[in-house]
């Protein structure tokens, strides 16, 4: 939403982490030139109700944008003015992400945003906090366990599977850190010799330029050169429509992974154009699947799937690997609570579906005796 907050007259600093700045770009402009193409699309065929269609914002939009973004390293204290400051703090989630410790007239609020996992495959686990008056907690996975599995293990015999089927492998995929993790987790199957003989396919501009982000920001994960290099000659990059056509078009065994992560648009929607009715082929949700998306219809077994403006039967085997999620489970976020020096005044608990917000809040209630609620929507909360 930020280029239209600009448009619409913002014209603050959008502070955030160097690796932040580099993804936000990326992310932004493929948002908008993915939005300017649906309206196209939806404007040529007729499918709107819109006349015309319009996107929310442009590319022109989003680079007027850019210029707000002001950069901040970890642990650094920004003073936006004389009672209030605030530092960024290793989240463990994605490449740069932050709790955001605020500090307003000597009380402290410390919000998560997401927050990682306690052993993430390519970054630091969260940063350990000590005390904060208030704390504002993420509730994504809060009323469950991720399965304990071997992630490598299940993509592989998912591969060969597939495989074995003559089928075509698609991978629905977030363009950062996902796809990476998967890309990292491929890479030591082929160092093991473990891969059939079939291509693998980044067919996702946005993760093509996420990945280099990545790669080159070194001391932000902990990705040794060798890994790195082996993730660099693995992974065969689509970075143009009339490559990613061929692919699309070639029907031999493969391993596609394409944006975006809850099939609410990008490439991956013209692979499941060519594939999703034949049943030799596979899709595997690799993560979380929000209500309402396409991916949950899949998730929950849909037998169609409306996208380009019409219904596809569904006849692709559908799987799933719920364990690699980026996200804390109830169990690790409770670990992380428990590393608090002295409890927080007030836990508010957001960003997660309802059952999972007040399943969070009943455990920590529960086993730590904090004072919890779930946040409301449009009520005011008064820090004395």
């Amino acid at each position: 939403y930020i280029p239209l907050l600009v448009k619409k007259g913002f014209t603050g600093e959008i502070h955030c982490t160097e690796p932040t700045e580099s993804l936000a770009e990326i992310i932004l402009k493929d948002s908008a030139k993915i939005q300017e193409e649906e309206a196209e699309r939806a404007n040529r065929h007729g499918y709107t109700k819109h006349h015309p269609a319009e996107p929310l914002y442009t590319l022109g939009d989003v680079s007027r944008a850019l210029p707000f973004f002001s950069v901040h390293q970890y642990h650094e204290r920004i003073n936006l003015d004389n009672s209030t400051k605030f530092r960024f703090l290793n989240a463990g989630h994605i490449l740069g992400s932050s709790l955001i410790d605020l500090e307003i007239n000597e009380r402290s609020i410390l919000f998560t945003g997401d927050l990682g996992r306690q052993h993430p495959l390519l970054l630091s686990p969260p940063e350990r906090v000590l005390s904060t008056d208030i704390l504002v907690l993420e509730s994504t996975y809060g009323d469950r366990l991720h399965k304990i599995a071997n992630v490598k293990e299940e993509l592989y015999e998912t591969i060969w599977h597939t495989y074995r089927k003559g089928g075509v492998l698609m991978i629905p995929t977030f363009a950062v850190e996902r796809a990476q993790e998967l890309i990292y987790i491929l890479s030591r199957l082929q160092a093991e010799n473990s891969l059939p003989p079939i291509p693998v396919y980044l067919d996702s501009p946005m993760g093509i330029s996420a990945t280099e982000v990545m790669l080159k920001m070194k001391e932000w994960q902990t990705l040794t050169d060798k890994e790195i290099y082996a993730m660099d000659s693995l992974v065969n990059l689509v970075e143009d429509v009339q490559t990613s056509r061929k692919v699309v078009e070639n029907k031999d065994p493969k391993v596609v992974l394409a944006g975006s992560g809850m099939i609410t648009g990008g490439r991956i929607l013209h692979y499941l154009d060519r594939y999703i009715q034949e049943n030799r082929n596979t899709i595997l949700l690799v993560g979380f699947q929000a209500a309402g998306t396409r991916g949950r219809s899949l998730e929950e077994g849909t037998d169609e799937l409306k996208f380009f403006g019409r219904y596809h039967s569904v006849k692709a085997e559908i799987r799933k690997i719920t364990s690699l999620s980026a996200h804390a489970d109830q169990s690790e976020i409770l670990v992380w609570l428990r590393q608090f020096q002295s409890p927080p005044q007030l836990v508010l608990i957001n960003h997660g579906e309802p059952h999972a917000s007040d399943a969070l809040r009943t455990k920590i209630s529960h086993e730590l005796g904090w004072t919890c609620e779930v946040a409301r929507l449009n009520h005011n909360y008064e820090i004395d």
